[in-house]
């Protein structure tokens, strides 16, 4: 059964890891990858946890506090009763207990603003998050452009390759007849051994390129991966529709870093006015419940009456003969009180508003304000650096582009003069007008015009894509 069962096993392993190999990943799949699996996304995510736990820290700290506590103990010797507060010679178990509650009434709405501080730092946080994401996605876009520009690059020179070892199996079978002489099948043996060696090179590249997309996506470099190539239409129009100070004004409004550095500068004033706090008086609210159980408490319980006959004087009339009188004398029995009860009867409550006015402190609360204001004074300097960066990086940018698609619209017009010359000089060396080392030049030529548009066309969709990131448009194909 075993042996029937094993060669179907294997080959189901081999269908899945032929679909693995066979699998092609799309922009977008590799983006989502990249995201999730990214340490430094992964590290945003857990700031933004710990903003949100501060967040919220801070907004509970304006209710309300409750606290319980209690204690037990043992005491032997000369001690005093808790509860009687009378000096006893015997072990006694006591328990005591209380709850305790404090609201802070007014401190100068110091709880508060420290509330919009933590808000305003969660908010910068998750703009943090987004910055780290799309700095993940820029990097893949980059990777991704490389890859498929080198694996154009090697399918032009298998092309080469291809075209060459067509030329030279008919200048072969050409020379054998003496139509040319040998000379040109050794000139085009050495052409096919170069571009051989140019296919290798750009072999090296592409799994280069590999390997630094799989080393982004966190995966083994022995994983099968093969990239989508990019849709036609992408590179249709290479122009820009925008001005750079266009793309800033609406960067100014996208870029999370800007976004993460106003959010800073409000944290950074509450925090001044949160500090500015202290000045004030502190009013607050206290109350509290106690009770306690003393082992040494007892109480007495009435058992019956005894009647017993008392002397109560003489009779008047005989001084000699005592009189006597029936009286009633209580019987009790002592026994210890319970907790409940004792829990119940020491019950005490307290109510109270305590004022607490800031005198001198050794300049900590001017100190704190100072250190306040200058945080506040680097959260505006830091916001003029990310924003004078950004004006810089769009305008590089910007610029870069339109170098790009004029050199991508040139790029385009060589490879067709290129291509025209290399077909008339082909013609012309098959008919025998034309040398080797004029047909090779214009294959050479014809060649390095098309890695020179592969370059232009990838060089200027990622340019684009870089302004489309500034603008916070989709970056995906």
């Amino acid at each position: 059964m075993i042996k029937k069962i094993f060669p179907v096993f294997l080959l189901i392993g081999a269908s899945a890891w032929a679909q693995e190999a066979r699998k092609v990943w799309t922009l977008r799949e590799l983006i989502d990858h990249a995201v999730s699996s990214n340490l430094t996304v992964k590290r945003s995510m857990y700031g933004v946890r710990g903003g949100e736990v501060n967040y919220l820290q801070s907004k509970m700290a304006m209710l309300p506090n409750l606290n319980a506590s209690g204690n037990y103990g043992f005491n032997w010797g000369r001690t005093i009763d808790p509860v009687t507060n009378l000096f006893v010679e015997e072990r006694i178990n006591s328990i005591n207990a209380s709850v305790t509650s404090s609201w802070l009434l007014w401190n100068g709405f110091r709880l508060f603003y420290a509330m919009k501080q933590n808000e305003a730092e969660l908010e910068a946080l998750n703009h943090d998050l987004v910055r780290a994401r799309n700095d993940v996605i820029l990097n893949v876009i980059t990777l991704y452009l490389n890859v498929v520009f080198n694996k154009e690059l090697k399918r032009v020179a298998e092309l080469q390759v291809a075209s060459t070892r067509e030329q030279l199996e008919r200048t072969r079978k050409l020379a054998a007849a003496g139509s040319v002489p040998m000379g040109n099948v050794l000139s085009l043996e050495a052409q096919l051994a170069t571009n051989e060696l140019n296919v290798v090179q750009r072999e090296n590249a592409y799994n280069l390129s590999l390997l630094q997309l799989k080393q982004a996506l966190q995966l083994p470099a022995s994983q099968p991966l093969d990239v989508a190539d990019v849709p036609a239409g992408v590179d249709a129009e290479p122009s820009i529709n925008k001005t750079a100070d266009e793309i800033f004004e609406i960067a100014m409004l996208q870029m999370p870093e800007i976004q993460a550095a106003r959010s800073r500068q409000r944290s950074a004033m509450f925090a001044l006015r949160s500090a500015r706090g202290n000045y004030y008086p502190r009013l607050s609210l206290n109350g509290n419940i106690t009770t306690l159980y003393s082992s040494a408490r007892k109480e007495r319980i009435l058992e019956g009456t005894t009647v017993v006959p008392t002397q109560i004087g003489y009779l008047q009339s005989n001084p000699a003969e005592l009189v006597f009188s029936d009286v009633v004398v209580p019987q009790y029995s002592v026994r210890e009180v319970g907790y409940q009860d004792q829990f119940r009867n020491n019950l005490g409550k307290g109510l109270g508003i305590n004022l607490s006015i800031p005198i001198f402190n050794g300049f900590a609360t001017r100190s704190a304000v100072q250190r306040a204001a200058i945080s506040r004074e680097l959260a505006d300097i830091s916001y003029i650096e990310n924003e004078n960066r950004l004006r810089q990086s769009v305008e590089s940018a910007y610029n870069d582009a339109v170098a790009a698609a004029k050199t991508y619209e040139s790029a385009k017009k060589q490879v067709q003069a290129r291509d025209e010359a290399y077909r008339m000089t082909k013609q012309r060396f098959e008919l025998g007008a034309a040398n080797y080392v004029e047909y090779q030049v214009a294959e050479n030529d014809l060649y390095q015009a098309q890695s020179d548009l592969l370059r232009a066309r990838y060089d200027f969709i990622f340019r684009k894509k870089v302004l489309d990131f500034y603008q916070g448009l989709p970056l995906e194909f």
